[in-house]
Order: C-alpha cells, then sequence, then structure tokens
C-alpha cells in the first residue's frame, strides 16, 4: 500500500496538490484565506467542538539523533536529563489524571530512534491499559520495524505519530541522522496495520515559505492524508542549533494553519509545539482558521504547554467545547460532555 495518492509515473511531491496551487492560498489576503479556511472547517466539523489531548513523555532524553530542534538529542547540552522508560502503573495514573482533567486522547512519546522488539511489548501493555479507560490512543516511538506497527495495533492503539518535520528539500538543513524516505517508510508500515496517522511538521526553522508549502503538499498528497495534522511552532530550546533563530511571524504561523485546513478538510488540524508562547488572540486566529485539537497540560513532551486553567478560560471565552471520543463497536465511550456550556464541559 502506497501512502501517495500518486500512480508510479508521480513523485509524492508533484500529484495531486501542486506546490503552486498551495502558495496561491498562502498569498491570499489574509481576511479571505481566514474566511475559506473557516468554510472548509465548518462543512467538515462542528467548529465549536476542538478534540483536547494529553501528551506524556514515558521515556525521555538519550535520543541518538541530531533532530537540530530538539532538546532530547543526546550531543546537545540543553540541561535535560535522560529518564528510563516509564513503568505501565506510573503511565496509566498519569492517564487517568489527564482524563480526569478533560482529555480525550492519550499520546505516549518515547525518545527512541527505533525501539526494539521488547521495548514495543512494554508500550503495548500501557497501550492496552489506557484504552480501557476509555480514551483514545497515540503513540511516538520513532521508526518502526516489521511487525512492530501490527503489535501496536493489536494492543489498541488508535494513531501512530511520526512527523515529516518539513519539506523534502529541507530536510538535509535540520536531521541528518535519519533520511526523509524513513519517515515515509514508517508511515507506511502504520497504514498497512491499519492504523490512524498523526503527521505533520514544524513551522519558524528557518524555512521559507515555499518549503511550508512543500511539507503541506507531500501531507496532502498521502492517500489517504493523516487523520491528524500537528501544526508545530518551533520551541525555541537553549543548547539545540536553531536556539536563537529569526522567530516566525504570528500572522504567517496562523496562514499555515489555515491553508493546512483548505488542502486536508477531513484531518484533525492540530495546535501543537509553542502554543506557551501565544496570545489568546493568536490561539482565537487559529481555531478561526481550522485548528481543531491541542494539547492539554502543563508539559508537551519537555516543553512547557499552557496550563489547564489557562485553556479552560480560554475555551469558555470562545464558545468551545472538548470533542467527546467517538464511539467505536466494542470500545467505551468517553462522555465527557455531561453538562451543557463551555464551562460545565471542561470541568474535571
Amino acid at each position: 500500500m502506497s501512502v501517495f495518492a500518486s500512480d508510479s509515473t508521480q513523485h509524492p511531491a508533484t500529484a495531486g496538490w501542486q506546490r503552486e496551487a498551495i502558495l496561491s492560498l498562502f498569498a491570499l489576503p489574509f481576511n479571505v484565506l481566514m474566511a475559506r479556511a473557516a468554510s472548509v472547517h465548518q462543512a467538515n466539523f462542528d467548529a465549536t467542538q476542538v478534540q483536547v489531548s494529553t501528551l506524556l513523555s514515558i521515556k525521555t532524553g538519550g535520543c541518538p539523533e541530531d533532530c537540530a530542534y530538539c532538546p532530547q538529542a543526546a550531543r546537545y547540552d540543553t540541561g535535560l536529563s535522560a529518564h528510563k522508560l516509564m513503568s505501565t502503573e506510573q503511565v496509566l495514573e498519569r492517564a487517568r489524571a489527564a482524563k480526569a482533567a478533560g482529555a480525550t486522547r492519550f499520546c505516549m512519546g518515547a525518545a527512541w530512534r527505533s525501539p526494539k522488539d521488547r521495548e514495543v511489548a512494554k508500550v503495548a501493555e500501557m497501550i492496552a491499559g489506557v484504552k480501557a479507560l476509555g480514551l483514545e490512543t497515540c503513540a511516538t516511538l520513532g521508526m518502526l520495524k516489521d511487525g512492530q506497527a501490527d503489535a501496536l495495533k493489536a494492543a489498541g492503539l488508535d494513531y501512530y505519530n511520526h512527523n515529516l518535520d518539513t519539506a523534502p528539500e529541507f530536510y538535509g538543513e535540520v536531521i541528518h541522522t535519519r533520511a526523509f524516505q524513513d519517515r515515509l517508510d514508517t508511515l507506511e508500515q502504520v497504514r498497512a496495520a491499519g492504523m490512524k496517522t498523526c503527521c505533520g511538521g514544524i513551522v519558524g526553522m528557518g524555512e521559507t515559505r515555499a518549503q511550508r508549502a512543500g511539507l503541506l503538499q507531500v501531507l496532502a498528497n498521502m492517500n489517504p492524508p493523516p487523520e491528524s495534522v500537528p501544526i508545530n511552532q518551533l520551541v525555541q530550546v537553549p543548547g539545540t542549533p536553531l536556539h536563537g533563530i529569526e522567530a516566525l511571524d504570528p500572522f504567517e504561523f496562523v496562514r499555515t494553519v489555515a491553508v493546512a485546513r483548505i488542502v486536508m478538510p477531513r484531518a484533525m488540524v492540530r495546535l501543537s509545539a509553542g502554543r506557551e508562547s501565544m496570545s489568546d488572540e493568536m490561539q482565537a486566529l487559529c481555531f478561526l482558521a481550522g485548528a481543531n485539537s491541542i494539547f492539554y497540560g502543563e508539559k508537551l513532551l519537555t516543553t512547557g504547554n499552557p496550563d489547564v486553567e489557562r485553556d479552560r478560560a480560554l475555551f469558555a471565552r470562545l464558545d468551545l467545547v472538548p470533542m467527546p471520543v467517538p464511539q467505536e463497536p466494542g470500545t467505551a465511550h468517553l462522555d465527557l460532555i455531561a453538562a451543557t456550556g463551555p464551562g460545565a464541559a471542561c470541568s474535571a
């Protein structure tokens, strides 16, 4: 199975959405772009609902990769202490707390280049436990080998996160220890196992607008496109190579969210890393542009995230409510919307 919508005679980056067409969306007058993205969003989703996730780092630091943005790379001195894989009970304790705080999806991240089979077995036990709580499950563990995606699927994993990070032609400026094709190969395995993909990128790493368009082009031309698309704003961490780079203009970030919504109309567009530095007004523009998923809680792996109370207050001000977990045959349904109104829906 190919994750691309192209036939064998076309490069994945040239099939379906053309880069020129995506760039023309970026170039629309801001208000026109926002109106178009909002229209696409409303045609495919309830625009008052935002899917809420909590992300837990189940194994932190010590990664052998050289991703220039990442504080978990062992080669960078970022002051981050490495921690071994958490126990299943530790993870389930955090998942219960996330559920009580209003999260409907629980994501587990481990700083591995590629997990060993015995490590996948341990994570599979965690996944089964989290799934039994009635939460959707997501994991990001690095590159997967044959059979590992199947083991995660059998444990009840709903989504596997594996970001492309940036456009193919800019990728080598950020990462040297893993090829762009390696990421595509893992996504192929995830799709073949029957799981949903959570796949996006990071903006503000020094890429051009054309390269931001290139990232969205590859994502939109996957067959099918990712069900969940994280749009991360670079969090500059002292000690990483990208620390000190010129920050991306906030309106350019909002444009990126809007274009992602238009070219991937059915995807959950996730407002991910970088929210801690975003004003409420900037986040409101992102929701208007079509973002309908956030990470909720104090930590996003190893960097800050707006706290729960700030998010609840923002939801109340914008008349937003958490999106409930989709009910599937044979699974528990977490009904968070037990009362009407955004304040009640967001209460623990």
